[in-house]
């Protein structure tokens, strides 16, 4: 019989109502609050409670629906789009969660930017990204030199940004943020086609990155940026 991978959380086209658990492992040791930007229904502020009974969790969500679903589970929802016009407190949290929310942005680099003073001391943002090197997306191009949205996933219709490992390290760099940890999330290579699996096999360390749908930033403003 042969070998099996499990797939990854995302094949399936439910944003609303993925939880993000696997980004629970990035939040920091001393969480009290919590902003999740683009919280949708509230699925990952509400798992951040379960998991962590006394945490304080804010979503700022753009679409009213969704808005007032999240507000049934997270301590107060704003209804708007990330930035100046909402207003959030300053030095208040101590996590500023963007799980896959900064390619949906036209300008991610402004609300990074727009984070910073929002985040208490020691505070740092959260940050999912999908990986533009994803075998899945990497593969027809260069094989059928074609690039074809999907209703989900690394090449989603509603994208506006595509970042890599390298230039998500940049963005962040721009904005004057020290990258704490990096780390791909969601592995998802295994394949049935007998040339890919032997490329992992002979190249395996040069295409390391191609096995990540996304990846995990956890980053904080550099200190000179807090005091300027």
């Amino acid at each position: 019989m042969p070998a099996t991978r499990p797939a990854s959380p995302l094949a399936r086209v439910d944003y609303p109502h993925l939880a993000r658990r696997e980004m629970l492992a990035f939040l920091p040791p001393v969480c009290q609050r919590v902003l999740d930007v683009g919280c949708n229904t509230g699925a990952f502020g509400e798992a951040v409670k379960q998991t962590r009974p006394g945490t304080e969790v804010w979503g700022v969500e753009p679409d009213a629906g969704a808005a007032e679903r999240a507000a049934l589970h997270l301590d107060r929802v704003m209804q708007g789009f990330f930035g100046p016009s909402l207003p959030l407190p300053e030095a208040h949290f101590d996590v500023i969660a963007f799980n896959d929310v900064l390619e949906h942005m036209p300008d991610p680099w402004a609300a990074l930017n727009h984070a910073a003073p929002l985040l208490a001391p020691g505070g740092v943002v959260l940050v999912s990204l999908p990986n533009l090197l994803h075998l899945d997306t990497i593969w027809p191009l260069v094989h059928d030199r074609d690039f074809r949205y999907e209703p989900c996933g690394v090449r989603d219709r509603t994208h506006l940004r595509f970042f890599t490992r390298t230039s998500a390290l940049r963005m962040f760099e721009e904005c004057s943020y020290e990258v704490l940890s990096v780390q791909g999330i969601n592995e998802q290579w295994y394949t049935a086609s007998i040339r890919r699996r032997l490329a992992f096999r002979l190249f395996g360390r040069q295409l390391e990155e191609t096995k990540w749908v996304q990846f995990a930033f956890v980053a904080r403003p550099k200190a000179r940026r807090l005091v300027s």
